[in-house]
């Protein structure tokens, strides 16, 4: 229950950011709202850090598979993307589009097995799940 309700949570902040930054760049510009955004994340990172458990920096460079400290660096373009299809499509078509983009490759993912996830079976099922997603966007967009 927990899971679900965080992932609800998540969703929602994630729209609010969007509509919130895209905002922000409308009355300044794509990279000076970006950075922004950045840096807050690092300030509000840095002052928890400093409250919770304070727990090595140095754990960084112990990190098994490096590629996975391009979160960051990835984190910046889901900003940027965010903003930008946001300020073309609206809110509500966006977070459509990327959802289902997010639901495909975190099954795409799971299917092979990469970047350490467990291998599933595939599963018609979820691929009709999809299509149904799909046709959702397909209807909602439909003027």
């Amino acid at each position: 229950m927990m899971g679900i309700l965080t992932a609800l949570i998540s969703g929602a902040l994630m729209s609010i950011q969007g509509v919130f930054n895209t905002d922000v760049m409308k009355q300044t510009s794509l990279w000076v709202s970006t950075g922004w955004v950045q840096f807050t994340a690092f300030l509000v990172c840095v002052v928890a850090w400093l409250f919770t458990g304070r727990e090595s920096i140095g754990a960084l460079m112990q990190v098994d598979h490096k590629y996975t400290l391009l979160g960051g660096v990835i984190g910046a373009f889901i900003t940027i993307t965010v903003m930008k299809s946001m300020d073309t499509l609206g809110p509500a078509k966006a977070v459509m589009l990327i959802v289902i983009s997010q639901l495909t490759l975190a099954y795409v993912i799971e299917l092979l097995g990469l970047f350490g996830v467990d291998k599933q079976p595939f599963e018609w099922r979820k691929v009709i799940g999809m299509i149904v997603a799909i046709a959702g966007v397909i209807i909602f967009k439909w003027e």
